[in-house]
C-alpha cells in the first residue's frame, strides 16, 4: 500500500480515535452491571408488560422480582426505577447532585422548551428555582400573611359548600378554584370568584392536561415522537398550553403598563423588574418565555395536587365515618368554634395524622417527575451511565412494607405514637426529595391543614342519597396524578 495523503491520514487517525472511544465506552458499560429487569422485545421493549393506565402498579410488581434498583425499557428508551424509601433516599438525597437532572421528554420539550423549573436543567433551572422560592417566601409562603389569605379562602369555600344546603354536589372545580386562588394571589396579586369564566377555563385546561398526560397515547408519543401526528391527545395538550401561555402573556403585558419598583404586588411584578434590571445581559434568564413557563409550572403544582389530596380526604372521611367523627371530636374539644390556624396543628395530633395518612394512602404523585443522571454513578451495586432516565417510585416509599405497619390500609396511627402524639416518618415522601423536591411544599402543607381542619369543623361528609360507604370507589382515575374518581357527596352542616 502506498503512502496516504495528509488528509486521508488525518481522517483515519480521527476515525481510529472515535472507534477506540466507542469501544472503551462499550467495555466500560458492559463490564459493570446495569440494573436487572424484564427482557425487552424488539421495538416495543417492555411495553407489552406494562399497565399503561397505571404504570406504577407494574413497577411495584417488578420491584418484588428484581429488587429496589431495576431497569425497564419502553420502546428504545431504557429507564432505571428506584423502589423503596431507602433506595430513593440514597439516590435523591445522599447522591443528590448525580440524580438532579431532568431528561428530555418529547411532550414537555414541546411545551416547555427547557424553560421554567420543572423540566429545566443547568443554570436556567438553578436561577429560576432560586428566584421562585425566594419570591414565594417574599409574598408570604410559610408566614402569617399567606396563612391569613388561606383562612379567607377557607371562609369562601365554606360559604360555597353551605350554598348547596346539604344537597349532593361534585367538588372538583370548586376545590381546584379554592387552592388555585392561593398560588394565584402570589403569582398575579389577585383573587378570582369561583364562577369567573376566565378562571374556570384555566382550571379546566389544567385538569384536562393532567388527565391527558397520563394517557397511554402520550406515553407512546414520548417513545416515538415521529408518530406524534397520530395522537389527538398531544394536539389537545399543546393547544391547552398555548391558551394558558397567551393568558399569562396578556397578564404581564398589562402589568408592564403600571409596573412600579416600589409597589411590587406579585411574582410577575418581581420577575418583570428583574427583567428590566438585566435587559442588557445577552445571556440573561429573565425573558418572557421563562416567565410564561415558570408561572404555569407554579400554577399547576400549587393547585392540582393540593386540590386532589383534599378531595381524597373528603372521600376517605366518607369511607371511614368513624375516623371522620374522631377528627371532628378532637377539633371540637381542642379549639371549639375558633378558626383553625397553623398554631393549632400541634394541638390536633389526630387531625394532623389523618391529613398525613390521606397523603400517604392516596399517593397523588405515584412517581416523581422523571430524573436523569448528571454523571456516571454507582447505586445499589449497579452501574448507571450519565443521562439515564430515572423513575423515583414514590408510591413504593409510601407503601413500603418495611416502613409502614399496615401499608395497604388507611391507618392514621401510622403517624401517632403510643401516647397519641404526632410522629414524623422518614418514608413520608409525597413531595419527592432532594434537589427537585416540590417548590410549593411549604405552601401545600399549610393549605392542607387549614382547609381540611376548617371543613371538618363545619361539615359532616356523607355519600349522596342511595349510596353506602361500601359503594365508594377508592380506585384512582387515570392521569399523570392519581386523583379520585369524580363523585357526588353531601356536606351536612354540623350543629
Amino acid at each position: 500500500m502506498g503512502w496516504m495523503d495528509p488528509i486521508s491520514m488525518l481522517f483515519l487517525f480521527a476515525f481510529t480515535l472515535v472507534f477506540l472511544w466507542k469501544m472503551s465506552s462499550f467495555w466500560k458499560s458492559s463490564s459493570q452491571k446495569f440494573p436487572p429487569g424484564p427482557r425487552p422485545l424488539p421495538l416495543i421493549g417492555n411495553l407489552h408488560l406494562m399497565d399503561l393506565n397505571r404504570p406504577y402498579k407494574t413497577m411495584m410488581k417488578f420491584s418484588k422480582e428484581y429488587g429496589p434498583v431495576f431497569s425497564i425499557q419502553l420502546g428504545f428508551q431504557k429507564m432505571v426505577v428506584l423502589a423503596g424509601y431507602k433506595m430513593i433516599k440514597e439516590a435523591l438525597v445522599n447522591q443528590a447532585d448525580a440524580f438532579a437532572d431532568r431528561p428530555v421528554i418529547p411532550i414537555f420539550e414541546d411545551t416547555d422548551h427547557g424553560h421554567g423549573i420543572v423540566f429545566a436543567n443547568g443554570e436556567n433551572w438553578k436561577v429560576m428555582r432560586r428566584f421562585a422560592i425566594a419570591t414565594l417566601k417574599d409574598y408570604g409562603m410559610g408566614k402569617k400573611t399567606i396563612e391569613d389569605r388561606i383562612i379567607k379562602e377557607c371562609r369562601c369555600l365554606i360559604q360555597k359548600f353551605e350554598s348547596f344546603e346539604g344537597k349532593p354536589f361534585e367538588s372538583t372545580t370548586i376545590m381546584n378554584a379554592a387552592t388555585a386562588n392561593i398560588i394565584v394571589s402570589i403569582l398575579l396579586g389577585k383573587r378570582y370568584q369561583y364562577e369567573d369564566p376566565t378562571f374556570v377555563r384555566l382550571l379546566k385546561l389544567i385538569n384536562e392536561n393532567v388527565r391527558l398526560l397520563g394517557r397511554p397515547s402520550i406515553m407512546l408519543y414520548n417513545m416515538i415522537p415521529a408518530l406524534g401526528f397520530l395522537f389527538t391527545g398531544r394536539r389537545t395538550v399543546l393547544e391547552n398550553m398555548k391558551v394558558f401561555h397567551a393568558f399569562i402573556q396578556d397578564t404581564f403585558i398589562e402589568r408592564l403598563k403600571e409596573l412600579d419598583v416600589n409597589d411590587q404586588r406579585s411574582l410577575i411584578d418581581a420577575f418583570l423588574i428583574r427583567q428590566q434590571e438585566e435587559k442588557n445581559k445577552s445571556d440573561g434568564f429573565f425573558h418572557n418565555e421563562n416567565l410564561k413557563v415558570l408561572v404555569r409550572n407554579l400554577f399547576g403544582t400549587g393547585t392540582e395536587t393540593t386540590s386532589t389530596t383534599l378531595r381524597w380526604g373528603m372521600l376517605l372521611m366518607m369511607k371511614f365515618p368513624e375516623i371522620q367523627k374522631k377528627v371532628q371530636e378532637e377539633i371540637t374539644n381542642v379549639i371549639g368554634s375558633a378558626q383553625p390556624r397553623i398554631e393549632h396543628r400541634a394541638k390536633l395530633p389526630y387531625t394532623d395524622a389523618v391529613i398525613h395518612e390521606v397523603q400517604r394512602f392516596a399517593s397523588v404523585s405515584p412517581t416523581a417527575s422523571l430524573h436523569a443522571t448528571a454523571a456516571d454513578v454507582t447505586l445499589g451495586g449497579y452501574f448507571i451511565p450519565k443521562g439515564t432516565h430515572i423513575v423515583p417510585l414514590l408510591y413504593s416509599a409510601l407503601y413500603d412494607e418495611s416502613e409502614w405497619e399496615k401499608p395497604l390500609q388507611f391507618f392514621p396511627e401510622h403517624f401517632l405514637d403510643s401516647e397519641g402524639k404526632f410522629v414524623k416518618r422518614d418514608a413520608f415522601l409525597p413531595f419527592s426529595a432532594g434537589r427537585r423536591v416540590c417548590a410549593c411544599e411549604i405552601l401545600a402543607k399549610m393549605e392542607l391543614f387549614l382547609f381540611f381542619a376548617s371543613l371538618m369543623q363545619r361539615f359532616t361528609f356523607q355519600p349522596a342519597p342511595g349510596m353506602s360507604t361500601e359503594d365508594l370507589d377508592l380506585t384512582p382515575a387515570i392521569g399523570i396524578t392519581a386523583s379520585p374518581m369524580t363523585y357526588n357527596f353531601c356536606a351536612s352542616p354540623r350543629s
